[in-house]
């Protein structure tokens, strides 16, 4: 069974950047997609951007599409997401899941099977 560790996060002041990551154990990401999202206390989950291992396509929704980009990383087993001029409404826990599209549109959290347990990102002064 494959788990998802995330790494990365923490508080960074507006227009900085930070990265969060998502690894792999157990198996590789070989075969899924893998999505980001983001949750707030007063917000659902909402679906950021997603790559397919295989062949490296990526996908970023309109509201980050510029400042957020994401990537492979072989060596490691894991996916990235940088996260750059970050403002305050970016403060939110980041989750990275996994999918092999087979359950649904890959822009919905119950579309995915494994998850990270998130990781928190606060942009504050």
């Amino acid at each position: 069974q494959i788990q998802l560790v995330q790494s990365g996060g923490g508080l960074v002041p507006p227009g900085g950047s930070l990265r969060v990551s998502c690894a792999a154990s157990g198996r590789s990401f070989s075969d899924y997609g893998v999505g980001w999202f983001r949750q707030t206390a007063t917000k659902e989950r909402e679906f950021l951007a997603i790559i397919s291992w295989n062949t490296g396509n990526t996908h970023i929704v309109p509201s980050v599409n510029g400042r957020f980009t994401v990537s492979r990383d072989y060596a490691k087993n894991a996916v990235h997401l940088q996260m750059n001029w970050l403002n305050a409404e970016d403060t939110a826990v980041y989750y990275c899941a996994i999918s092999k599209g087979e359950t649904g549109p890959l822009d919905r959290a119950g579309s995915y099977e494994y998850w990270g347990q998130g990781t928190q990102v606060t942009v504050s002064s």
